[in-house]
């Protein structure tokens, strides 16, 4: 598959999509991999990660530590960086969920949990980036 501005962001391949990474094989002690629902970064100032989960279900303990410490690891390197913790209602999983539309429940950012404020996805991150952006304009000056 070639990759374009006009296919850029959709599943390229859905039978591959649903094809389950088992990860029981790689295990320390009591600790597996865990996956990551959605990842971007943008010139290197602005790191955003995505988990989204069914409405009324939280993170596992694992999952939640691995990623805050990765959030915190790269905010200590002097990069903005967030975990947004995105909600839908979908519950038949045969239906795609639109990751733009869903909720912001909460944000992980500058060592915390913050509320999300009802936003949905793409208006958090929209927000997220202008203030990247800000701050990057008062650093230059």
């Amino acid at each position: 598959m070639i990759y374009s501005n006009e296919n850029r962001g959709i599943i390229q391949n859905r039978e591959r999509a649903r094809q389950i990474i088992d990860f029981s094989g790689i295990r320390y002690g009591n600790i597996t991999p865990t996956d990551i629902d959605g990842f971007f970064e943008k010139a290197n100032k602005a790191f955003v990660f995505y988990e989204y989960k069914l409405s009324g279900n939280d993170m596992p303990g694992g999952q939640r530590i691995a990623l805050e410490r990765l959030v915190n690891a790269i905010k200590d390197a002097n990069h903005e960086a967030a975990l947004f913790l995105c909600v839908h209602n979908h519950q038949n999983p045969q239906e795609d969920v639109n990751a733009a539309q869903a909720t912001v429940e909460r944000i992980f950012w500058n060592g915390k949990w913050w509320k999300g404020h009802g936003l949905t996805v793409k208006e958090q991150t929209d927000k997220f980036m202008s203030f990247v952006e800000s701050v990057g304009d008062e650093t230059e000056e």
